[in-house]
């Protein structure tokens, strides 16, 4: 039965993290200094400090060291440090999602003893993965079975025990700081779309395997593209780039990250991670709007003042249960196949509604400010812009919602 009374253990993680996120990391986050330059590097120490609480090893189960938290919990947990700082959140959130994917669900024994010591107990050990899903690019494919013929990653020669692998993928979430990625090649000679893939991990000291550039904010020299996400990301380069056969996960040409699983819930990892920024906005907004005395009174006593903040309040409220229900859905399957609840894409509609409702709940929260909330030294300028980040993200904008449709018409995609 779906239930929104949380465990004693909840609380106190969500507790834990709110503190936290207080006390540790807004004051550093939206230090005027920082503020006032496009270019926000990620802040390593306080990641660090973020990351000796759990957050990396969040999802994973507790037989392979982690914390074993679902689907809900890490929710919560995201929501508290995004509304600290979006970026840190945004880089744990994927580690943790990643991390549970692949060493509880997809690496075998012989792989659990290569890596997952050193991510367990590494606090700098952060996961990449380089490729694509199934479900990525609708707004390409929408009610098409024929999709993805022109996907490119990198190309695998298998020599010997080693595959030989050379190509390069862009835009790489975590990139920059990751010790161990998993990377998508084409084995199958020939091969189109998503058919013929692979997944081979591939350590970052690998030779042949070369990190490029970080994408700043707005480009730079030799870096075209401009930073449209949070966390931090770059693109990988391989050159004659050989890695052992045993690195292969699963079976050759089956690409198992690409089945919708991972995408599911890094979905519901980054609507979480958008209601934090809208909390923290929301919450400027309200502080201030308690402070700030205009006409003989504190301008939360003004009815323009006090129907934004309302408005602020429902599009959060909304958005958070819509989430929650999503993240309990993905913890229980059983309750999705006995009917129990609806059978549409709960991760899409959680993700899309969160970004377009904090989206707007930022806007808001800014004109409750007036002309103070367009300064660079504001916090509010910086909310408006993630704000505008995440309702342009590629998981949550306008064609990402049209899995939805597809799945109201009942429409079955064949297996790519």
């Amino acid at each position: 039965m779906y239930d929104l009374t949380l465990t004693p253990e909840q609380l106190e993680m969500r507790d834990t993290l709110r503190d936290f996120a207080e006390r540790e990391m807004k004051a550093a986050a939206i230090h005027p200094d920082r503020l006032q330059p496009f270019e926000k590097p990620v802040m390593a120490d306080l990641l660090t400090k973020a990351a000796q609480l759990g957050i990396r090893t969040l999802a994973l189960s507790e037989e392979a060291g982690g914390a074993g938290a679902d689907n809900l919990t890490t929710c919560i947990v995201l929501e508290e440090l995004a509304s600290g700082e979006v970026d840190i959140a945004t880089i744990l959130g994927t580690t943790a999602t990643l991390g549970r994917t692949l060493f509880d669900n997809l690496m075998n024994a012989e792989q659990k003893g290569k890596y997952l010591k050193s991510f367990v107990e590494d606090d700098n050990y952060h996961l990449a993965f380089a490729g694509t899903t199934a479900d990525a690019g609708l707004g390409w494919t929408y009610h098409r079975d024929a999709y993805y013929d022109d996907v490119v990653v990198p190309a695998a020669v298998k020599q010997g025990n080693d595959w030989v692998i050379n190509g390069r993928v862009e835009a790489v979430s975590n990139a920059p700081l990751a010790k161990l990625f998993a990377v998508q090649v084409r084995t199958g000679a020939g091969s189109k779309g998503m058919q013929g893939l692979s997944t081979l991990l591939i350590p970052r000291d690998t030779a042949g395997f070369k990190v490029l550039d970080t994408i700043k904010a707005f480009g730079g020299a030799g870096n075209t593209l401009t930073r449209w996400h949070h966390g931090t990301s770059a693109a990988i380069e391989l050159k004659d780039c050989k890695v052992p056969a045993a690195n292969l996960l699963g079976k050759g040409g089956q690409c198992p990250l690409a089945d919708g699983k991972l995408l599911a819930r890094n979905q519901v990892a980054m609507a979480a991670v958008a209601i934090g920024v809208g909390r923290a906005s929301y919450d400027a907004a309200v502080d201030y709007a308690k402070m700030r005395r205009q006409g003989g009174r504190n301008i939360m006593e003004h009815q323009a003042i006090g129907t934004k903040i309302a408005d602020c309040t429902i599009k959060l409220e909304l958005s958070r249960n819509m989430l929650w229900k999503a993240a309990w859905a993905l913890d229980h399957p059983e309750a999705v196949a006995g009917r129990s609840v609806s059978e549409l894409p709960l991760h899409v509609i959680a993700r899309v509604s969160s970004a377009e409702a904090v989206h707007e709940v930022t806007l808001l929260a800014a004109e409750c400010f007036g002309a103070m909330g367009v300064m660079r030294d504001m916090p509010l300028q910086k909310y408006v812009n993630d704000g505008f980040i995440i309702a342009h993200s590629e998981d949550a904008d306008g064609a990402a919602k049209l899995a939805i449709a597809e799945s109201v018409a009942g429409y079955q995609r064949k297996a790519a």
